[in-house]
């Protein structure tokens, strides 16, 4: 049996990225987001889940992307930390993939600044890399520990 993973992909600009299906609570459309205060940047606002209140986090931001465009809304990725649910913004969501472990590699040299310290690795498909994002770095990384936000 081959050693195969799964990953919940999503779309940055025109990067396509990956979060391991086991990481991801739920995949939902736009929601309304209450806007905080003096909080790190990259953190949008907080969001009502049935009752469960949600950092929503801007990956565009994490990542040192332009604002996503004010007629484009952004879509929810929902993984699970160790610290409770958190919200990724995406601009659009991929498809769940299987692929082989073996095709597996270290960031690539071209990948700089943020980008490196959050991606751990890219699988090469077909027609484009799947870029595979670290979850609990896209939270706590960078210049800005949002887990001491909430």
């Amino acid at each position: 049996m081959e050693n195969t993973q799964q990953f919940c992909t999503f779309f940055l600009k025109d990067q396509f990225f990956g979060v391991p299906v086991q990481q991801v609570q739920e995949v939902i459309r736009y929601q309304e987001m209450t806007r905080v205060p003096l909080v790190p940047q990259v953190i949008r606002g907080l969001i009502n889940l049935r009752g469960q209140i949600v950092m929503a986090l801007d990956l565009r931001r994490r990542f040192g992307m332009e604002e996503r465009p004010d007629s484009q809304l952004p879509m929810n990725v929902v993984v699970r930390t160790d610290d409770g649910a958190v919200s990724f913004l995406v601009d659009e969501i991929g498809d769940v993939l299987e692929v082989n472990e073996e095709n597996f590699e270290r960031p690539p040299e071209t990948l700089r600044g943020q980008a490196r310290e959050l991606v751990r690795g890219v699988y090469k498909l077909q027609d484009r890399l799947l870029l595979v994002l670290d979850t609990e770095r896209a939270v706590t990384g960078g210049d800005t520990n949002v887990r001491n936000a909430n």
